[in-house]
């Protein structure tokens, strides 16, 4: 598994919880694991979407340091 995206990097890149949880849905993925455990990377990387690709920059930003 690769780099974990969370809740706190989503907040980070100053997005919206409340936006965020119907946009998971469209891309069926699982909100609430998003929530409890995070998600890999590049799962949300083959979305393509562009606020998907700043919300993995920061999550990698914080894990590489």
């Amino acid at each position: 598994m690769g780099v974990m995206v969370t809740i706190n990097d989503l907040r980070a890149a100053r997005m919206c919880g409340r936006a965020a949880r119907p946009w998971f849905i469209r891309h069926d993925l699982d909100w609430n694991a998003f929530i409890t455990v995070g998600i890999d990377a590049e799962v949300l990387r083959t979305t393509g979407d562009a606020l998907a690709l700043k919300v993995i920059a920061v999550a990698e930003e914080r894990t590489n340091g």
